[in-house]
């Protein structure tokens, strides 16, 4: 559902979204950072940033079994809380109206992200990363190791 709190600024566009159709997605856990709302969300994550957990439901934890050979992690995770109806977006920092699939907005058809993490350290099913920039409670889709983002 979208978050009530994002409004349509002036100039953007929304359109009458078809509904959802293809294959269900499979959460396989969420995210805990310390971002409640939107504006408090940084619009890119930083691998120095605050230590975030990627907490990984209990049916899919022996899928983590070596991970922890990876400095890195990308993470694709479902921003539950955005629009899906926007065409047109007027994103603060740029100034002018803009296609939605031109920037890197949470507000998009298939709100789906990736941010690649840095892997500070594993505990069961719970990773310990840096470099997350999503609402604490995202659902998680995927994770896939990663190289380096500076390499």
């Amino acid at each position: 559902m979208a978050d009530a709190t994002l409004e349509i600024r002036p100039g953007e566009v929304t359109v009458d979204a078809p509904p959802a159709e293809g294959p269900a997605l499979t959460f396989i856990g969420h995210c805990q950072t310390p971002w409640k709302t939107t504006r408090e969300c940084p619009r890119r994550g930083d691998l120095e940033g605050p230590l975030c957990q990627v907490v990984v439901d209990d049916v899919w934890a022996r899928a983590l079994q070596g991970i922890e050979e990876n400095g890195y992690l990308q993470i694709l995770y479902w921003m539950h809380r955005a629009r899906r109806d926007l065409v047109l977006q007027n994103p603060k920092h740029k100034g002018a109206i803009i296609g939605t699939f031109a920037i890197r907005s949470p507000n998009r058809p298939n709100p789906i992200a990736s941010s690649v993490v840095k892997l500070e350290k594993v505990e069961g099913n719970v990773l310990h990363v840096r470099g997350l920039d999503c609402l604490d409670g995202t659902p998680v889709v995927d994770i896939k190791p990663d190289k380096c983002p500076h390499a």
